[in-house]
């Protein structure tokens, strides 16, 4: 029985008080949110009229469909009043997002899309810089540097794009190199130049740090650069023209050819992109363009962007509650359809639900292109909407022509790829789940019920043991929930005790609240765990199709895996029998002979025989896949704690007021902790971002 169908429904007096609240409801723009008799929420939903919409659940006959199953467990109603459709807009975008509520498309908050920036100089000159603390010389400030960017953006510097992915911006910066011959060098290499690098041999930079370039020469490298960035290519291209034949007519022919070269470097990637640029209008410049795909109960957005008049690649996202959101979603299309709110393009199809749902979450507080183009129409007051909040006037196109309409089949046909691509993943992991439970004959009726824990350990010669703890649920990797040990007060490369450490921190706390009859009063199933050590877990990407693992009461997972045979199979056994646990769900990975892959064995904690599943068992690959995860997840963290011990980093984070950036200037500055424990005071005080007094209480610190 899933949770929906074990909440009770509302009681007759509830619903009258319900429909009587709705009669009292404003005409007027706002956000609403229905919730449960537990007090959950179903679903958050913006209109114009608050009144009409919300009345709409309540008096239509929605028997034996999914809103139907939602308006049955209504039995509470929020709204909130705002000035204009804009502002519900935002206020539902983050309420979505912070509620995640079971009747919304859920589509995963990640904005930082890379950039291409190109540093000064900045306004004021090396002085300002000076003054503002930095540690720029006037001659690297002169020449601006090319680099790929990631995080929040600022107006010292000159930022291109988003892109879509990170090899969008690294290709880029390949064709600056070619054809304008930016300098891509950290201001600490360039400032300490005596000899022009590789890069300068193989004409990818000019060498400016030597000064074999003027800078008025490099600068108009630079405004170029911008300008092609911008999708000024037409105009470039007849300036470099114009410089080849004044160089030509000066008998320059080295010059004029090393131009002819970089013209033809420009030339063939504008031929890559197949684009015509005299055919491209103004609005052709910059645009977004959104096909959404949904089959087999998941949907697919992707999201093809255009930014100076070059497609510069595409991104697929999916969303989660698709069927249930899509039907509810529909179900305010039609509404607004029939409010005359949404005018007579308007689409009621799973389709277009995905799209504004995800144009509502992901362009929100994110900039947004002044064209859209999308496979299926959405609200035109959606997009009005999205205009009024981001100050961009926003124009939305669904039936395209000429080369805007080859974007879109471009983007439609990687939505479908990327959509059958990850039907057919999501199948092959949960044959590979299936395939377990029948291996070790587990009594779970719901494969997606599955919980599988795994720990290993990971250590240098016994220096910076740390021990892992990854989890597996839903078919997926839950990232969420990985927990890494710091562990102590053990002999330096005893494996054996710091399992023993690591199960009893992992599950002590719960076996107290199983023997108490209470470990429903626990958080999630993931509850017992510690914070991860050196922070959370922030180096584990999160795939895009990620399920988060159930809500319910804590509980043990169904099969608890140690890397490792029959020595720490043991040890994990001592535990459970001392916390009165079920030693039947410690199962050892054991490696098999000449410790080959696919020839590992299962060793089981309560006396069964060792099983070999095969090298072509999909349990194994499961089996192998959490494994060797948690071994990944071990790795990274001891080698992160084993550098922060042998530079000494933790010595400046216990420092109040001194964060990551800091400390990385810091370091960055004086060339490691030593440097900076041999600093002055004046010489701390001159890094940016630190003030005097943060100056006298590092030096305090490291004396």
């Amino acid at each position: 029985m899933s949770p929906l169908q074990s909440q009770p429904a509302p009681d007759a007096a509830a619903r009258e008080r319900l429909v009587a609240e709705v009669t009292a409801l404003p005409g007027l723009p706002g956000v609403y949110r229905w919730f449960d008799a537990a007090g959950q929420v179903l679903y958050v939903g913006k209109a114009r009229n608050l009144k009409k919409r919300v009345s709409s659940y309540l008096h239509r006959d929605h028997d034996g469909t999914r809103i139907g199953s939602m308006v049955s467990r209504i039995a509470r109603l929020e709204t909130t009043v705002v000035r204009s459709e804009a502002e519900a807009l935002l206020l539902e975008n983050n309420l979505i997002k912070t509620l995640t509520p079971r009747f919304n498309i859920l589509f995963r908050d990640d904005k930082s899309y890379p950039y291409l920036k190109i540093d000064g100089p900045r306004e004021g000159g090396a002085a300002a810089e000076r003054r503002a603390g930095a540690t720029v010389s006037a001659a690297a400030s002169a020449y601006p540097r090319m680099s790929y960017f990631r995080g929040a953006v600022d107006r010292k510097h000159r930022y291109f794009g988003p892109y879509p992915n990170a090899w969008a911006v690294k290709q880029t910066i390949q064709l600056m190199q070619k054809v304008f011959r930016l300098r891509t060098c950290e201001d600490t290499v360039f400032n300490h130049r005596s000899r022009p690098c590789l890069l300068h041999q193989i004409q990818r930079c000019s060498g400016p740090c030597v000064g074999l370039v003027s800078r008025e020469d490099y600068a108009r490298d630079v405004r170029d650069a911008e300008r092609f960035l911008l999708g000024e290519t037409q105009a470039v291209i007849d300036d470099l023209q114009a410089q080849m034949m004044a160089w030509a007519e000066a008998l320059e022919f080295e010059k004029a050819a090393e131009l002819r070269d970089r013209i033809g470097s420009l030339s063939r990637v504008l031929h890559q992109q197949s684009v015509e640029l005299s055919s491209l209008s103004a609005l052709d410049k910059d645009v977004d363009i959104l096909a959404a795909k949904v089959a087999g109960g998941r949907a697919c957005v992707n999201l093809a962007m255009v930014r100076g008049g070059r497609h510069l690649g595409d991104r697929a996202y999916f969303p989660t509650h698709v069927d249930e959101g899509a039907a509810i979603s529909a179900d305010a299309a039609e509404a607004r359809f029939e409010e005359d709110l949404a005018g007579p393009e308007a689409s009621h199809s799973a389709e277009a639900a995905v799209l504004e749902a995800f144009i509502v979450q992901h362009y929100v507080g994110q900039p947004v292109p002044p064209q859209l183009v999308t496979s299926h129409a959405v609200s035109s007051e959606l997009i009005d909407a999205l205009g009024a909040a981001s100050g961009v006037r926003v124009r939305a196109q669904h039936q395209p022509r000429e080369q805007r309409r080859i974007w879109l089949e471009m983007a439609a046909k990687g939505a479908e790829l990327s959509l059958a691509r990850l039907l057919a993943e999501e199948g092959s992991q949960q044959q590979r789940t299936r395939a377990l439970i029948e291996a070790l004959d587990l009594d779970i009726a719901d494969p997606a019920a599955l919980r599988v824990e795994c720990f290993d350990i990971s250590h240098t010669a016994g220096e910076a043991t740390q021990a892992s703890c990854v989890v597996f649920e839903g078919h997926q990797m839950q990232s969420a929930s990985y927990r890494r040990f710091n562990i102590e007060g053990i002999t330096g490369g005893d494996d054996y005790a710091a399992m023993r450490q690591v199960l009893t921190r992992r599950y002590a706390r719960l076996a107290e609240a199983v023997a108490a009859g209470r470990a429903d009063t626990l958080p999630n199933a993931a509850a017992p765990a510690e914070p991860a050590a050196n922070g959370a877990e922030s180096e584990i990407a999160k795939p895009a199709t990620a399920a988060k693992p159930r809500r319910g009461p804590a509980r043990l997972p169904d099969l608890v895996l140690v890397d490792g045979g029959r020595g720490q199979v043991a040890m994990a056994r001592e535990v459970f029998e001392e916390l009165g646990l079920d030693i039947s769900l410690i199962v050892g990975v054991e490696k098999g002979e000449g410790r080959k892959v696919g020839l590992e064995e299962l060793v089981f904690a309560d006396g069964r025989e060792k099983v070999r599943l095969g090298h072509d068992s999909a349990a194994l690959m499961l089996v192998a896949q959490i494994r060797d995860e948690a071994h990944r997840f071990a790795i990274t963290g001891m080698r992160a704690r084993r550098a922060s011990v042998r530079t000494g980093g933790s010595r400046l984070e216990d420092i109040a007021g001194v964060g990551p950036r800091k400390r990385a200037r810091l370091l960055q500055r004086f060339g490691g902790l030593r440097g900076v424990a041999s600093a002055g005071v004046e010489d701390l005080a001159s890094v940016e971002g630190i003030s005097r007094e943060l100056a006298e209480e590092i030096y305090r610190a490291l004396h």
